[in-house]
Protein backbone atom coordinates (compact mmCIF):
# COMPACT_ATOMS: atom_id res chain seq x y z
CA UNK A 1 0.00 0.00 0.00
CA UNK A 2 1.00 3.46 -0.61
CA UNK A 3 2.21 5.80 2.62
CA UNK A 4 0.18 8.86 2.20
CA UNK A 5 1.91 11.83 1.52
CA UNK A 6 2.65 15.04 3.60
CA UNK A 7 4.35 18.50 2.49
CA UNK A 8 6.48 19.69 5.66
CA UNK A 9 7.02 23.27 6.33
CA UNK A 10 10.10 24.16 8.58
CA UNK A 11 10.38 27.39 10.31
CA UNK A 12 14.18 28.84 10.92
CA UNK A 13 15.12 29.64 14.79
CA UNK A 14 18.95 28.89 15.10
CA UNK A 15 19.36 26.13 18.02
CA UNK A 16 15.64 25.62 18.26
CA UNK A 17 15.38 24.15 15.20
CA UNK A 18 16.62 21.09 16.31
CA UNK A 19 13.33 20.58 18.00
CA UNK A 20 12.40 20.54 13.78
CA UNK A 21 15.27 17.98 13.81
CA UNK A 22 13.58 15.43 16.02
CA UNK A 23 10.42 15.61 14.31
CA UNK A 24 12.10 14.96 11.25
CA UNK A 25 13.41 11.44 13.09
CA UNK A 26 9.89 10.97 14.42
CA UNK A 27 8.73 10.94 11.20
CA UNK A 28 11.70 9.04 9.34
CA UNK A 29 12.04 6.13 12.15
CA UNK A 30 7.94 5.11 12.46
CA UNK A 31 7.67 4.96 8.45
CA UNK A 32 4.50 5.70 7.93
CA UNK A 33 4.34 9.04 5.84
CA UNK A 34 6.06 9.97 2.26
CA UNK A 35 7.85 13.36 2.33
CA UNK A 36 6.56 14.97 -0.63
CA UNK A 37 8.51 17.87 -0.29
CA UNK A 38 9.69 20.33 2.05
CA UNK A 39 9.41 24.17 2.16
CA UNK A 40 12.08 25.26 4.66
CA UNK A 41 13.58 28.81 6.13
CA UNK A 42 16.82 29.08 8.15
CA UNK A 43 17.56 26.56 10.48
CA UNK A 44 14.54 24.64 8.59
CA UNK A 45 16.59 25.12 5.61
CA UNK A 46 19.77 23.06 6.95
CA UNK A 47 17.31 20.20 8.54
CA UNK A 48 15.93 20.26 4.87
CA UNK A 49 18.85 19.69 2.54
CA UNK A 50 20.89 17.10 5.48
CA UNK A 51 17.44 14.93 5.47
CA UNK A 52 17.06 15.29 1.31
CA UNK A 53 20.97 14.03 1.31
CA UNK A 54 20.76 11.10 3.63
CA UNK A 55 17.69 10.05 2.32
CA UNK A 56 18.98 10.14 -1.29
CA UNK A 57 21.87 7.93 -0.74
CA UNK A 58 21.01 5.58 2.41
CA UNK A 59 17.18 5.97 2.90
CA UNK A 60 15.51 6.96 5.74
CA UNK A 61 17.78 5.54 8.29
CA UNK A 62 20.34 7.40 6.30
CA UNK A 63 19.07 10.77 6.61
CA UNK A 64 18.56 9.80 10.59
CA UNK A 65 21.94 9.58 10.70
CA UNK A 66 22.62 12.75 8.64
CA UNK A 67 21.01 15.17 10.64
CA UNK A 68 22.25 13.65 13.69
CA UNK A 69 26.08 13.85 12.50
CA UNK A 70 25.38 17.58 11.30
CA UNK A 71 23.72 18.95 14.49
CA UNK A 72 26.84 17.46 16.05
CA UNK A 73 29.09 19.13 13.84
CA UNK A 74 27.40 22.19 15.24
CA UNK A 75 27.75 21.57 18.58
CA UNK A 76 31.66 21.03 18.09
CA UNK A 77 32.68 23.69 15.63
CA UNK A 78 35.25 25.96 16.08
CA UNK A 79 36.31 29.25 15.01
CA UNK A 80 36.04 32.90 16.23
CA UNK A 81 32.43 33.02 14.29
CA UNK A 82 31.55 29.71 14.91
CA UNK A 83 27.99 29.01 16.70
CA UNK A 84 30.01 27.05 19.87
CA UNK A 85 32.19 30.65 19.50
CA UNK A 86 29.14 32.81 19.88
CA UNK A 87 28.04 30.09 22.47
CA UNK A 88 30.78 30.78 24.41
CA UNK A 89 30.11 34.56 24.14
CA UNK A 90 26.77 34.38 25.39
CA UNK A 91 28.08 32.27 28.21
CA UNK A 92 31.04 34.49 29.48
CA UNK A 93 28.23 37.43 29.75
CA UNK A 94 26.30 35.60 32.04
CA UNK A 95 28.29 32.26 33.05
CA UNK A 96 25.52 31.26 35.53
CA UNK A 97 22.49 31.51 33.24
CA UNK A 98 20.91 34.24 35.63
CA UNK A 99 20.02 36.52 32.75
CA UNK A 100 19.00 34.67 29.77
CA UNK A 101 17.38 37.12 27.31
CA UNK A 102 19.53 39.82 29.23
CA UNK A 103 22.50 38.02 28.42
CA UNK A 104 21.80 37.96 24.32
CA UNK A 105 21.07 41.57 24.85
CA UNK A 106 24.70 42.36 25.48
CA UNK A 107 25.88 40.37 22.66
CA UNK A 108 23.99 42.52 20.48
CA UNK A 109 25.00 45.76 21.83
CA UNK A 110 28.73 44.12 20.53
CA UNK A 111 27.59 43.23 17.15
CA UNK A 112 26.05 46.87 16.94
CA UNK A 113 29.45 48.46 17.27
CA UNK A 114 30.57 46.96 14.02
CA UNK A 115 29.68 44.98 10.84
CA UNK A 116 30.39 41.58 9.89
CA UNK A 117 32.30 43.22 7.13
CA UNK A 118 34.70 44.79 9.54
CA UNK A 119 34.77 42.39 12.22
CA UNK A 120 35.12 39.37 9.94
CA UNK A 121 36.37 40.88 6.73
CA UNK A 122 37.45 37.35 5.88
CA UNK A 123 33.75 36.63 5.74
CA UNK A 124 34.13 33.03 7.54
CA UNK A 125 31.53 31.07 8.12
CA UNK A 126 31.75 27.71 9.87
CA UNK A 127 28.41 26.56 8.80
CA UNK A 128 29.51 26.48 4.95
CA UNK A 129 32.54 24.05 5.78
CA UNK A 130 29.95 21.66 7.92
CA UNK A 131 27.25 22.07 4.89
CA UNK A 132 29.91 21.03 2.45
CA UNK A 133 30.90 18.18 4.23
CA UNK A 134 27.97 16.40 5.52
CA UNK A 135 25.98 17.20 2.29
CA UNK A 136 26.30 16.43 -1.17
CA UNK A 137 24.60 19.05 -3.14
CA UNK A 138 25.56 18.37 -6.68
CA UNK A 139 23.64 14.84 -5.87
CA UNK A 140 20.85 16.29 -4.34
CA UNK A 141 19.94 18.76 -7.51
CA UNK A 142 20.48 15.35 -9.38
CA UNK A 143 18.35 13.34 -8.01
CA UNK A 144 16.25 14.65 -5.37
CA UNK A 145 14.23 12.02 -2.85
CA UNK A 146 11.66 14.91 -2.48
CA UNK A 147 11.00 18.73 -3.34
CA UNK A 148 12.65 21.40 -1.77
CA UNK A 149 11.71 24.77 -1.74
CA UNK A 150 14.49 27.13 0.28
CA UNK A 151 13.24 31.10 0.59
CA UNK A 152 15.65 33.71 1.70
CA UNK A 153 15.72 37.56 1.95
CA UNK A 154 16.64 39.35 -1.08
CA UNK A 155 18.63 42.45 0.48
CA UNK A 156 18.56 45.17 -2.60
CA UNK A 157 14.17 44.20 -3.33
CA UNK A 158 13.34 43.63 0.23
CA UNK A 159 11.36 40.33 -1.39
CA UNK A 160 11.31 36.64 -0.80
CA UNK A 161 13.17 34.58 -3.15
CA UNK A 162 12.12 31.02 -2.88
CA UNK A 163 14.79 28.49 -4.44
CA UNK A 164 13.68 25.47 -5.84
CA UNK A 165 15.64 21.82 -5.68
CA UNK A 166 17.53 22.29 -8.83
CA UNK A 167 18.95 26.04 -7.99
CA UNK A 168 19.88 24.54 -4.01
CA UNK A 169 23.54 24.97 -3.39
CA UNK A 170 25.56 25.36 -0.22
CA UNK A 171 25.38 28.84 -0.78
CA UNK A 172 21.85 28.96 -0.71
CA UNK A 173 21.40 27.56 2.39
CA UNK A 174 23.11 29.27 4.03
CA UNK A 175 21.37 32.78 2.42
CA UNK A 176 18.19 31.09 3.99
CA UNK A 177 20.08 31.44 7.29
CA UNK A 178 22.05 34.66 7.14
CA UNK A 179 21.46 36.62 10.06
CA UNK A 180 22.95 40.24 8.45
CA UNK A 181 24.24 41.56 12.53
CA UNK A 182 26.69 38.50 12.24
CA UNK A 183 27.30 37.48 8.72
CA UNK A 184 28.02 39.27 5.41
CA UNK A 185 25.16 39.39 3.07
CA UNK A 186 25.57 35.44 1.03
CA UNK A 187 25.66 36.69 -3.42
CA UNK A 188 24.06 33.98 -5.51
CA UNK A 189 24.21 34.87 -9.02
CA UNK A 190 24.96 38.00 -8.53
CA UNK A 191 22.74 38.74 -5.67
CA UNK A 192 22.52 39.35 -2.25
CA UNK A 193 20.45 37.50 -0.12
CA UNK A 194 19.80 37.51 4.34
CA UNK A 195 17.78 35.27 6.19
CA UNK A 196 14.85 34.06 4.54
CA UNK A 197 12.48 34.16 7.85
CA UNK A 198 12.26 37.84 7.44
CA UNK A 199 10.05 37.44 4.47
CA UNK A 200 9.13 33.70 4.73
CA UNK A 201 9.64 31.71 7.52
CA UNK A 202 8.27 29.46 5.60
CA UNK A 203 7.19 30.20 2.32
CA UNK A 204 4.18 28.27 2.45
CA UNK A 205 2.73 29.57 -1.46
CA UNK A 206 5.30 27.02 -3.69
CA UNK A 207 3.11 24.38 -2.13
CA UNK A 208 0.02 24.91 -3.44
CA UNK A 209 1.71 26.13 -7.05
CA UNK A 210 2.67 22.68 -7.77
CA UNK A 211 0.18 20.76 -9.40
CA UNK A 212 1.64 16.99 -8.05
CA UNK A 213 1.99 17.96 -4.32
CA UNK A 214 -0.49 16.42 -1.83
CA UNK A 215 -2.76 18.85 -0.27
CA UNK A 216 -1.72 18.12 3.41
CA UNK A 217 0.90 20.75 5.11
CA UNK A 218 2.23 19.56 8.31
CA UNK A 219 3.54 23.06 10.05
CA UNK A 220 6.49 22.77 12.28
CA UNK A 221 6.49 26.14 13.91
CA UNK A 222 9.20 26.70 15.89
CA UNK A 223 8.04 30.40 17.17
CA UNK A 224 5.46 31.03 19.60
CA UNK A 225 2.05 32.33 18.21
CA UNK A 226 0.61 33.02 21.80
CA UNK A 227 2.33 34.78 25.46
CA UNK A 228 0.58 34.65 28.65
CA UNK A 229 1.46 38.00 29.50
CA UNK A 230 2.92 41.03 28.57
CA UNK A 231 6.25 41.43 28.69
CA UNK A 232 7.56 44.40 31.23
CA UNK A 233 11.72 44.17 30.95
CA UNK A 234 13.55 45.03 28.11
CA UNK A 235 15.11 41.94 27.22
CA UNK A 236 11.40 40.48 27.35
CA UNK A 237 10.00 43.15 24.82
CA UNK A 238 13.00 42.01 22.78
CA UNK A 239 12.27 38.36 22.66
CA UNK A 240 9.01 38.99 22.15
CA UNK A 241 9.53 41.47 19.54
CA UNK A 242 12.08 38.54 17.67
CA UNK A 243 9.17 36.10 17.70
CA UNK A 244 6.36 38.93 15.76
CA UNK A 245 8.80 39.51 13.67
CA UNK A 246 9.66 36.01 12.51
CA UNK A 247 6.07 34.79 12.23
CA UNK A 248 4.63 37.80 10.31
CA UNK A 249 5.29 36.39 7.17
CA UNK A 250 3.63 33.44 8.15
CA UNK A 251 0.73 34.55 9.48
CA UNK A 252 -0.05 36.17 6.69
CA UNK A 253 -0.27 32.85 4.61
CA UNK A 254 -2.53 31.34 6.86
CA UNK A 255 -5.05 34.18 6.56
CA UNK A 256 -5.15 33.86 2.80
CA UNK A 257 -5.05 30.07 3.19
CA UNK A 258 -8.53 30.54 5.65
CA UNK A 259 -10.05 33.15 3.51
CA UNK A 260 -9.30 30.39 0.73
CA UNK A 261 -10.67 27.52 2.50
CA UNK A 262 -14.13 29.61 3.56
CA UNK A 263 -14.34 30.27 -0.41
CA UNK A 264 -14.42 26.96 -1.17
CA UNK A 265 -16.62 26.18 1.71
CA UNK A 266 -19.71 28.45 1.14
CA UNK A 267 -22.18 26.47 -1.04
CA UNK A 268 -22.25 29.30 -3.67
CA UNK A 269 -18.95 29.74 -4.30
CA UNK A 270 -17.13 26.70 -3.94
CA UNK A 271 -18.21 25.11 -7.57
CA UNK A 272 -17.16 27.85 -9.13
CA UNK A 273 -13.60 28.38 -7.38
CA UNK A 274 -12.60 24.52 -6.91
CA UNK A 275 -10.56 24.56 -10.11
CA UNK A 276 -8.59 27.29 -9.65
CA UNK A 277 -7.85 26.95 -5.94
CA UNK A 278 -7.29 23.84 -3.39
CA UNK A 279 -8.20 22.87 -0.11
CA UNK A 280 -5.27 23.03 1.53
CA UNK A 281 -5.16 20.39 4.43
CA UNK A 282 -3.10 22.44 7.53
CA UNK A 283 -1.82 20.34 10.22
CA UNK A 284 0.93 21.57 12.52
CA UNK A 285 2.95 20.48 15.27
CA UNK A 286 4.10 23.97 17.72
CA UNK A 287 7.18 23.84 19.74
CA UNK A 288 5.42 26.48 22.34
CA UNK A 289 5.62 24.17 25.40
CA UNK A 290 8.77 22.87 24.46
CA UNK A 291 10.55 26.22 24.09
CA UNK A 292 8.42 28.40 26.55
CA UNK A 293 10.81 30.40 28.42
CA UNK A 294 13.52 30.35 26.24
CA UNK A 295 14.22 33.35 24.98
CA UNK A 296 16.42 34.56 21.74
CA UNK A 297 19.31 33.96 23.32
CA UNK A 298 19.08 30.54 23.55
CA UNK A 299 19.17 30.09 19.79
CA UNK A 300 21.99 30.38 20.03
CA UNK A 301 23.26 27.60 22.56
CA UNK A 302 24.89 24.68 20.62
CA UNK A 303 25.72 22.39 23.73
CA UNK A 304 24.56 18.99 22.86
CA UNK A 305 22.75 18.38 25.73
CA UNK A 306 20.81 21.34 25.30
CA UNK A 307 20.16 20.49 21.14
CA UNK A 308 19.70 16.66 22.21
CA UNK A 309 17.06 17.63 24.47
CA UNK A 310 15.00 19.63 21.77
CA UNK A 311 15.87 16.89 19.72
CA UNK A 312 13.78 14.43 22.02
CA UNK A 313 10.82 16.75 22.60
CA UNK A 314 10.60 17.05 19.10
CA UNK A 315 10.61 13.13 18.31
CA UNK A 316 7.77 13.32 21.35
CA UNK A 317 5.75 15.63 19.43
CA UNK A 318 5.67 13.93 16.16
CA UNK A 319 4.73 10.50 18.26
CA UNK A 320 1.93 12.63 20.06
CA UNK A 321 0.67 14.01 16.71
CA UNK A 322 0.90 10.90 14.76
CA UNK A 323 -1.13 8.96 17.04
CA UNK A 324 -3.66 11.99 17.45
CA UNK A 325 -4.04 12.91 13.35
CA UNK A 326 -2.18 10.77 11.80
CA UNK A 327 -5.16 9.00 10.31
CA UNK A 328 -6.74 12.92 9.13
CA UNK A 329 -4.06 12.82 6.60
CA UNK A 330 -5.26 12.83 3.02
CA UNK A 331 -9.01 13.77 4.71
CA UNK A 332 -9.29 16.61 6.75
CA UNK A 333 -6.79 19.19 8.00
CA UNK A 334 -6.23 19.33 11.61
CA UNK A 335 -5.67 22.78 12.57
CA UNK A 336 -8.18 25.50 13.56
CA UNK A 337 -6.67 28.57 12.07
CA UNK A 338 -8.66 30.66 13.50
CA UNK A 339 -8.21 29.85 16.62
CA UNK A 340 -4.70 28.48 16.48
CA UNK A 341 -2.65 31.44 14.44
CA UNK A 342 -5.15 34.07 13.49
CA UNK A 343 -7.58 36.35 15.32
CA UNK A 344 -10.22 34.78 17.15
Amino acid sequence: MERPALNIALQGGGAHGAFAWGILDGLLEEGRFEIAAITATSAGAMNAVVCAHGLRTQGPEGARAALSQFWNRISTARGPFSPVSLNAIRKALDPFGLFKAASFQWFDALTSVASPYEFNPWNFNPLRDILQDVVDFEGLRASPPFKMFIAATNVKSGRAKVFKTNEITAEVALASACLPYLFQAVEVAGEAYWDGGYMANPALWPLFYEADLPDDVLLCALNPQSLDNVPRTSAAIMDRLNEITFNASLIAELRAIAFVQRLLADEAMGDMLKDRYRAVKVHAIKADEALKGLGAASKFNTDWDFLTGLRDQGRLAWQTWSAQHGQSVGRHGTVDLARDFLDR
